[in-house]
């Protein structure tokens, strides 16, 4: 019998982080940093928004959009939160911030054309690039420079056929985040060359030390911006799967398209917790969302110390809730390192190239976890350093 396949799925390489999660799940005495998912249940009076509506018999489909209570409180949510303002009717809720990625890709990326992604970037990017026909190329970025992007790097990897930009800031794996002025520095290479921005905003609350700035808010940037974020990291809404992605009207429009004839909505009690997680924020200050940031803070000092302390160097995160550190001084690459880290001390981490290239020395570990897990993790790593010394 023939292969079925097309050539595009069958060459695609499976997730380097589900591949140490679904390892880790066999070892009942390990500790696992790799998924990046809260530890935090979600708020109460947000699960008992999706029981609510439940009892009253809310099970149908909504709008491909969604709810316009949803899309409305979005849209505010934005404007208060972040300055940027696109309207209810330019926001679709997705299921994740996952199928906004897969739905601007599907919308604006031809066959040929050229996205640049950060490296090291989130591991879904450049597949889904491949899927589409495009051609991911990766922007070499390093600690050096706190992993961001410079006007300099991406003159460097223009070409006639580069289409769009991905920003994936706060940064997963490294934590990287751009400030307003480094954003700033980078608007006029973007206009230059007539790029569409795919910005991956869905770390945007998890800050440390400085507020998030969307590159949306600058300028006449919201016209040609892709706008993804969501609730399962800021609000522990992971497996709730809601999403949402704004964009200028011709995109909106293509992406709205494609989502009605995929998915057609995203879950309508997800939609429901969702539009009592914005509600509760508004008239709290967003204090549980405030809560989770001074706790992941806490972790986040914690273990850049640790790995330090170990002689390990680690890049000091300013966002998300990962840390990056290098294990080049052990003469092992990122992959050595995690492959014997969960064989002989049980911890699971997630080898950097599962990131790109340029994170091939790095492991990434996910401080969403304890502080009693991450203590114990840290003796075991620095068991393991000893046993290699």
């Amino acid at each position: 019998m023939r292969s079925f396949l097309n050539d595009r799925a069958r060459d695609l390489k499976p997730s380097g982080i589900r591949k140490y999660f679904d390892i880790v799940q066999t070892m009942p005495d390990a500790i696992s940093l790799g998924v990046g998912e809260p530890d935090f249940v979600t708020p109460w009076e947000v699960r008992n928004a999706a029981i609510r509506s439940l009892q009253r018999g809310y099970t149908q489909y909504t709008g491909n959009r969604g709810l316009p209570e949803l899309r409305e409180n979005i849209s505010a949510y934005l404007r208060q939160r972040f300055d940027v303002d696109y309207p209810a009717e330019r926001v679709i809720v997705t299921v994740g911030a996952s199928e906004g990625i897969d739905l601007v890709l599907r919308a604006v990326c031809e066959t040929g054309d050229e996205i640049l992604v950060p490296d090291p970037a989130y591991v879904s990017y450049a597949p889904i690039i491949q899927l589409c026909g495009g051609v991911p190329v990766s922007v070499h970025c390093s600690a050096e420079n706190g992993f961001i992007l410079t006007p300099e790097m991406i003159e460097k990897c223009v070409t006639p056929r580069t289409k769009a930009i991905i920003l994936a800031y706060p940064n997963n794996p490294t934590g990287g985040i751009m400030t307003r002025e480094e954003l700033e520095a980078i608007v006029p290479v973007i206009e230059k060359h007539d790029l569409l921005v795919i910005s991956d905003e869905i770390y945007a609350e998890l800050t440390y030390g400085r507020r998030h700035c969307s590159i949306a808010s600058l300028g006449n940037m919201r016209e040609r911006t892709v706008l993804l974020n969501g609730f399962s990291k800021a609000f522990a809404m992971t497996g709730w799967r809601v999403g949402f992605v704004c964009a200028p009207e011709e995109i909106d429009k293509a992406m709205l398209k494609i989502h009605q004839y995929s998915i057609l909505c995203a879950p309508r009690m997800g939609q429901h917790a969702a539009v009592a997680a914005l509600a509760e924020g508004f008239s709290d200050g967003f204090a549980a969302v405030e809560e989770m940031r001074a706790e992941y803070d806490k972790r986040r000092r914690f273990l850049v110390r640790a790995f330090n302390d170990m002689g390990l160097d680690c890049f000091e995160p300013r966002g998300a809730f990962y840390v990056f550190p290098s294990v080049k001084r052990t003469g092992m690459s990122g992959e050595e390192f995690a492959n014997g880290l969960l064989m002989q001390q049980r911890v699971a981490v997630v080898p950097g190239s599962a990131f790109g290239q340029c994170g091939a020395d790095h492991i990434r570990c996910s401080y969403a976890t304890s502080m009693a897990q991450l203590s114990e993790a840290m003796d075991r790593i620095e068991k393991y350093l000893k046993s290699k010394a």
